[in-house]
C-alpha cells in the first residue's frame, strides 16, 4: 500500500522474470570446464572436455549429477619422452602439456577440475614423483591415480565404451586393451565388469631410438626371443623379419589367454595378474589401446615399433580361432582416460564419528566401495575377501575410503560382522593407513565408528560418515567440521566416462 487509497501489484517485466528464472537455474545446474591427461609408458595425450551437473532429489537429499559432457579439444598423441636412464622426461612432457593448453585456448585458471592417470612404466616412484611436480600447482584440483593392471583394465573397459555397450546389448562381452607394453581384459557381463586380468603383450615391446637404432627391448622379448631361439639385439632387430616371428609369437601368446586357452611356459611367464576368471561366455571382442587403432584400419603408419605387425597378426589368429565378432567400442587409443573428472558435492548426515577434528580436511582419497546385502547375515570372511579384491586396484598413500551401502535397522550383530570383515582386511596393512575414512549409505555412521575404535580396536584414525554416495573409481575430499549443524563438506571427484 502506497499513500495513496488504492492497492495494486507490481507486474514483472521480461527481463525481471528472465533473472529470476535464471537465479533458480544457477541454484540447480553447473558447469565445469575438465581436463583428462594420460601418461603411460608408450604414449601420452590428453583432452579438455565441458561437462554439465544438475541437482536431483534423491530421498531427503540432493545430489549433481552428470547430465551432459562435450569433448571439446583432443591433443595429438604424445610418445611418451624418456631420459637415457629410463626416466621419463618430466621436462619434454611438461612442455607438450603447456602448449596443449595453448593450443586449446586454455589457461590454468580456465579448468575447474581434471584427471591425471598414470600407467605402465610412469607408475614407478621415479617417475610419479617428477610427474607430480608438474602438477604441484593444481594439487586439491587434480584427481592423480597411478593405475595397476587390474585399474587400468577397468579403466580401460568403461573409458572404451565396452561397459556401456555390452549394457545396451544385454549381453556379455571380452574387452581388450592393447597398449605399448600391456594387454588388459575385462569380462563384462550386461554392463557389470566381472574379471579383469593382464599380460605383457603390447606393440612397443620392441621400439626404435630417436636415431633409427632398434635399442628398446623390453623384458618381455627377450623372453619372447628366447622362446624362439633368437639372440636379439638391435643390429639382429634391423632386419624386419626377426621383428616379425617376434610379433607373431606374440600374438600367439595373446590369443591363447584371450581365448582361455592352457598356457604353455612363455604365455604363464607373460601373465600379470592371475588368469582371467571366466563365469559367462562373451558373445564378442571388443578392443581399445594403440593396437586397436590398426586392428579397426584407423592407422595405417608405423611408428617405430612392431604394433602394426601385431595387430595383424592377432587379428588373424582371433578369427581363426573364437569365431567372435571384433568390435569397435567407439574409444581407441583415448580410452586409459576418456573423461576428466566430475565433481560432485555432497554433504554428510549428522551422525558421524569425528573423534579427531584436526584430521580434517583431507583431499584426493581413493575410495573402495563394496556392495553389502540388503538383508540376512553379513558374513566377515566374505567381506574381507571383497575388500581385499578391491585393494588389487588401489595404491595406498596413507589414506583409503570405504564405501559400502546399508539397508534396515543398525542391528549389533550385523554392524558388528561388518566391522570384523573390514578390520580383518585391513590390519596387515595397518601401518600403511594413517587415516581410515567409512562412507555408509545408510545412517550408521557414528554408530559405526564407535564399534570400530572403542569394541574392534581398529589401531588408527579413523572417519566415520554416511548419508553420501559413491561409486567405483570415485575420489573424495572431505572438508572440516561445520557446527552447527555438525556436518562435513564431501566432494565426490569421479571418472567420468562416455
Amino acid at each position: 500500500m502506497h499513500e495513496t487509497d488504492f492497492s495494486h501489484e507490481h507486474v514483472e517485466t521480461a527481463a525481471e522474470r528472465a533473472a529470476i528464472a535464471r537465479t533458480i537455474w544457477d541454484q540447480d545446474n553447473v558447469a565445469f570446464e575438465t581436463v583428462g591427461i594420460d601418461i603411460g609408458s608408450s604414449t601420452s595425450h590428453l583432452l579438455f572436455a565441458k561437462v554439465a551437473l544438475q541437482r536431483q532429489s534423491q530421498r531427503l537429499s540432493s545430489r549433481f549429477v552428470v547430465v551432459g559432457r562435450e569433448i571439446v579439444w583432443r591433443s595429438p598423441i604424445l610418445l611418451t619422452p624418456f631420459l637415457p636412464d629410463g626416466t621419463i622426461d618430466a621436462e619434454k612432457l611438461g612442455e607438450f602439456i603447456r602448449r596443449c593448453y595453448d593450443d586449446a585456448g586454455f589457461s590454468q585458471d580456465d579448468i575447474d577440475s581434471g584427471a591425471v592417470i598414470l600407467t605402465g612404466e610412469a607408475i614407478k616412484r621415479k617417475n610419479a614423483r617428477a610427474i607430480d611436480e608438474l602438477f604441484a600447482a593444481e594439487a586439491g584440483k587434480f584427481v592423480c591415480a597411478t593405475a595397476g593392471h587390474k585399474l587400468e583394465s577397468r579403466l580401460a573397459a568403461h573409458g572404451s565404451g565396452a561397459v556401456a555397450l555390452a549394457k545396451a546389448r544385454d549381453t556379455c562381452l571380452l574387452h581388450v586393451d592393447i597398449g605399448g607394453g600391456t594387454t588388459k581384459l575385462a569380462l563384462i557381463d550386461r554392463g557389470t565388469i566381472i574379471g579383469l586380468c593382464a599380460f605383457a603383450v603390447g606393440g612397443r615391446l620392441i621400439a626404435q631410438d630417436a636415431q633409427g637404432a632398434w635399442t628398446r627391448i623390453d623384458h618381455s622379448a627377450r623372453l619372447v626371443a628366447d622362446d624362439l631361439g633368437m639372440k636379439i639385439s638391435p643390429e639382429t632387430l634391423a632386419d624386419e623379419s626377426v621383428r616379425r616371428r617376434i610379433a607373431q609369437r606374440l600374438a600367439l601368446v595373446a590369443a591363447d589367454v584371450i581365448g582361455g586357452a592352457v598356457l604353455d611356459p612363455l604365455g604363464q611367464s607373460l601373465l600379470l595378474t592371475e588368469p582371467l576368471l571366466r563365469t559367462a561366455a562373451p558373445t564378442a571382442l571388443t578392443f581399445s589401446g594403440g593396437v586397436a587403432e590398426y586392428i579397426f584400419g584407423h592407422e595405417q603408419e608405423e611408428f617405430s615399433d612392431i604394433a602394426k605387425p601385431l595387430a595383424a597378426a592377432l587379428a588373424s589368429e582371433l578369427s581363426r580361432r573364437t569365431g567372435l565378432p571384433l568390435i569397435d567400442p567407439g574409444q581407441r587409443i583415448r580410452a586409459t582416460v576418456i573423461g576428466a573428472s566430475q565433481f560432485t558435492v555432497q554433504v554428510s548426515g549428522k551422525t558421524i564419528y569425528l573423534p579427531d577434528p584436526y584430521v580434517l580436511p583431507v583431499h584426493n582419497v581413493p575410495v573402495l566401495r563394496i556392495e553389502l546385502a540388503a538383508a540376512g547375515d553379513i558374513d566377515p570372511s566374505r567381506f574381507a575377501a571383497a575388500i581385499r579384491a578391491g585393494l588389487e586396484e588401489i595404491e595406498l598413500d596413507g589414506r583409503l575410503a570405504i564405501a559400502f551401502p546399508w539397508h534396515g535397522d543398525p542391528e549389533h550383530s550385523r554392524l558388528k560382522a561388518a566391522g570384523q570383515g573390514i578390520v580383518r582386511a585391513l590390519l596387515p596393512l595397518q601401518d600403511r593407513i594413517k587415516l581410515l575414512l567409512l562412507m555408509i549409505g545408510g545412517d550408521v555412521g557414528k554408530t559405526f565408528g564407535r564399534l570400530m575404535h572403542r569394541e574392534l580396536n581398529w589401531p588408527g584414525k579413523i572417519v566415520s560418515i554416511d548419508g553420501v554416495e559413491v561409486q567405483e573409481l570415485d575420489y573424495v575430499d572431505v572438508g572440516a567440521l561445520i557446527a552447527p549443524p555438525g556436518v562435513v563438506p564431501v566432494v565426490i571427484k569421479s571418472l567420468l566416462f562416455a
